[in-house]
């Protein structure tokens, strides 16, 4: 079902994804969507971000609340990124940036699509997670490597703390993958995603006719990964009184299905995330402190994107090859605009965001260089807008570090002097921007000829 008040891009949307086999439901609202999900019973949701009488975000607890095996994928311009990335924390499956590409949205109807033996949570987890991050080789990432050897042999329980989308689960299944359990089990639950009237059944499993809707007798989460590992997401998402049932599992190692007086024992591996401060979750009572002391046996902070810049171009170029292989494409380089604006933006959706946008920039990129013309608006403006800030910083500094001095001194040809300044001040431009002449050029107030020129005449490194 695609929800967008853009009727002729529904249309073109009906069309594309029909030829593809599928069967498409176009609503216009939230309350066109809301009614006629009822009757379509969709296998996905598309929605725009901005409709006329709720925003997207009203249409993703609607499904969630009605039919909480469905996927939701928002579409957003990114002028909205931040809110795209809040409606990720909520449990929708992803978000596509506007204009949407036809073939973008179909290979993430795919993913979210692709047919899972197991539960509704893990087959909210895209197959291609594993190859979606690669180790970096800064002193950040070095850390977390660190730290992930000396835990994952051990059965500690681990609380990874970290921003949306840097790579928690990622760190979660190198755990388990290091561990004595690697031949088990990895279950990963985003209990962000998790109805909060249907988060005791998805855990711990039910008993038919334990409740409404209860058809037959189901197995919980904490029983399927007997051996192995739990990976619970979000966990600060989870009701009061389902942490009272996760905290018994972990101390006592036993859990009991809902409408069933039985006990079963289990031996998991808990492995918690959240992106959320819970010692202040605690202090507000909204998240057990007993509980809280219970998960965080061992922690591992993941820092976020713009916090690792050694790690960018490593990422980047592992985004690159990924987004040719996806979209068919031959593109080799970044052009040295384009590194700086992803240095100097601040990537609040992290690696995931990082990867969309490269993904993008490929799909526009017309031979093998992805040009800044490729980039959204909004990153542009954002970076220079940095830009701006430092080179404001920079002018209020003194120009040297001239003392007065009583003896006399030498003398000094004024020309040789300003030359000199001339020759020091391009240098030290070039070294701000990366050696990125484009960019150097501008905030000298020069064209890039006249840049070159002088570069030339004094012998500085072209």
């Amino acid at each position: 079902m695609v929800v967008d008040d853009d009727v002729t891009f529904c249309l073109m949307l009906n069309t594309f994804l029909t030829k593809h086999g599928f069967i498409v439901q176009q609503a216009f609202s939230y309350g066109d969507g809301s009614k006629k999900m009822i009757a379509f019973k969709p296998d996905i949701v598309l929605t725009d971000l901005r409709l006329p009488d709720q925003d997207g975000l009203e249409m993703l607890r609607t499904v969630m609340r009605e039919r909480p095996q469905v996927p939701v994928v928002l579409m957003t311009g990114y002028a909205d990124i931040r809110t795209a990335v809040q409606a990720m924390k909520m449990g929708a499956f992803d978000y596509v940036a506007k204009p949407v590409n036809p073939d973008e949205i179909l290979a993430t109807i795919k993913r979210a699509l692709n047919p899972s033996t197991e539960n509704i949570a893990e087959s909210k987890i895209s197959k291609d997670k594993s190859d979606f991050f690669v180790e970096g080789y800064s002193s950040a990432a070095k850390k977390i490597s660190e730290h992930v050897s000396l835990v994952a042999p051990t059965n500690m329980s681990v609380l990874l703390m970290g921003e949306s989308g840097t790579g928690k689960e990622f760190i979660a299944r190198k755990i388990h993958l290091q561990s004595q359990r690697a031949d088990k089990k990895f279950i990963a639950i985003d209990c962000g995603a998790l109805p909060r009237d249907l988060a005791g059944s998805e855990l711990f499993g039910h008993l038919k006719g334990s409740y409404t809707g209860a058809f037959s007798d189901k197995q919980g989460q904490f029983e399927s990964a007997n051996g192995g590992t739990i990976f619970l997401d979000e966990i600060g998402n989870l009701g009061y009184d389902i942490q009272i049932q996760l905290l018994r599992a972990i101390q006592e190692r036993r859990i009991r299905r809902i409408g069933s007086n039985n006990e079963t024992i289990i031996d998991v591996r808990i492995i918690t995330a959240t992106n959320e401060d819970l010692k202040q979750a605690v202090a507000r009572g909204d998240f057990r402190e007993d509980l809280y002391h219970r998960i965080n046996e061992f922690a591992i902070q993941v820092v976020p994107l713009r916090q690792r810049l050694e790690d960018m171009m490593l990422f980047a170029n592992h985004f690159l090859k990924q987004a040719n292989t996806e979209l068919n494409r031959n593109v080799e380089f970044f052009d040295d605009e384009v590194i700086d604006v992803f240095s100097r933006y601040s990537w609040p959706g992290n690696f995931r965001e990082f990867r969309n946008i490269i993904k993008r920039s490929v799909l526009l990129t017309k031979g093998n260089i992805v040009y800044k013309n490729t980039l959204p608006d909004e990153i542009i403006d954002e970076a220079m807008q940095h830009i701006t800030r430092n080179l404001s910083l920079t002018t209020q500094q003194p120009v040297s570090n001239y003392q007065p001095q009583t003896e006399e001194l030498p003398a000094v040809d004024l020309r040789d002097a300003a030359h000199k300044s001339e020759r020091e001040l391009i240098i030290s431009t070039l070294e701000k921007v990366r050696f990125n002449k484009s960019r150097a050029a501008k905030i000298l107030n020069v064209d890039r000829k006249t840049l070159y020129n002088k570069m030339k005449q004094y012998n500085i490194p072209l």
